[in-house]
């Protein structure tokens, strides 16, 4: 584990986004028992988390009509036992970090893994977020 002071710094690059941490199990459960479409970002000290995923997000979060009702982030390496609960929510997939993911009622329905950050620039991560958003976070009228 780093020390929290190196980290902070990414967190917060997160949480100005207006997206709530969650560094317990507790709290990842008590946030996808939510209902609606909830935005849960893996975060990491990584390279691609710092140059695509991070950027990639806020980039999508300012430029998007449809949001996902709730945004959660937890940190990998970090908050090991929140992090692990949030990676048993995507349901047969392998432990990837970064990720973005978006769950609807507390299901998984998008996944966003590294091997996909890794191969794309913030604005492409953007773009494909957005086009998520568009298809799994847009209100139909009732």
């Amino acid at each position: 584990m780093y020390p929290e002071m190196m980290i902070t710094p990414m967190r917060e690059e997160l949480t100005r986004a207006g997206i709530k941490e969650a560094r317990t199990a507790e709290a990842v459960d008590a946030a996808l028992k939510n209902p609606g479409t909830t935005m849960l970002v893996v975060n990491s000290i990584c390279g691609c988390a710092a140059g695509k995923m991070r950027p990639g997000v806020r980039l999508a979060l300012a430029n998007t009509a449809h949001q996902p009702d709730h945004k959660i982030t937890v940190f990998a390496g970090q908050d090991r036992e929140a992090t692990e609960r949030a990676r048993s929510y995507f349901e047969g997939q392998p432990p990837t970090s970064p990720a973005v993911a978006i769950l609807r009622d507390g299901k998984l329905v998008y996944l966003m893994q590294r091997f996909i950050i890794e191969q794309a620039t913030a604005q492409q991560i953007a773009g494909e977020l957005i086009r998520a958003f568009d298809e799994f976070c847009a209100k139909t009228p009732a």
